[in-house]
């Protein structure tokens, strides 16, 4: 199968937090198949977002592949890399507020995750092909900073390194009145979180020609 592009993620290993990832976003990343959707009105349309990549947090965001790397090189390199990085853990997860949006986030110390997602941006990069000038400039939104500008233009994404948030999406941007209520039900939904929280596996995920 070909890809558009690939991405480093860390997906839950199969158990309660995957299988709720999978029911809530309606598809497993890992099986890559679709997954019955909570019975939740209005579940669909909010989850509609974070559906196309499934329910993972990004290490090395999607990237096209160098136009002198193969999939295969790729693939290895990742699994080698995967080897060599010591696990990050932190205290747990906990649902919170990202602007509009509703996530998953690490609670505790983070440096050790923001070790790993850098580890696997740096290390990876000579697979990425650079971002086209126009995809670059669209990136360039009003209100980032010249750090985030800078690190856009080394790494292809301005929320890296040092900017890097580890972030488990569960809903699209939502209507500041509806936050309460989603809140609420997605804490009645989610399973015991995993305490302490082990990042101790990376995932190389590939984008389908048919965006999935």
């Amino acid at each position: 199968m070909s890809y558009t592009r690939f991405a480093i993620y860390y997906v839950p290993p199969p158990g309660p937090l995957a299988r709720f990832g999978a029911s809530w976003l309606g598809w497993d990343i890992i099986s890559a198949c679709e997954a019955p959707l909570f019975d939740f009105p209005g579940l669909d349309g909010i989850t509609m977002t974070p559906r196309k990549y499934g329910f993972h947090g990004t290490l090395k965001p999607p990237f096209r592949l160098a136009v002198d790397s193969t999939a295969e090189e790729l693939h290895m390199r990742v699994a080698e890399l995967a080897s060599g990085i010591a696990p990050a853990i932190c205290d747990g997860l906990e649902l919170t507020r990202l602007g509009r949006f509703l996530a998953l986030i690490p609670r505790g110390e983070s440096k050790a995750l923001q070790r790993v997602a850098a580890t696997c941006v740096q290390d990876l990069d000579e697979f990425r092909a650079p971002l086209p000038v126009a995809e670059l400039e669209w990136r360039r939104r009003p209100g980032m900073s010249a750090r985030q500008n800078a690190l856009l233009t080394q790494w292809g994404y301005p929320y890296v390194m040092d900017e890097f948030r580890f972030h488990m999406t569960l809903t699209a941007r939502l209507p500041k009145l509806d936050i309460p209520i989603w809140t609420e039900t997605i804490l009645k939904s989610l399973p015991e979180l995993p305490v302490p929280f082990v990042v101790d596996q990376i995932a190389l995920c590939g984008e389908r020609i048919d965006g999935r």
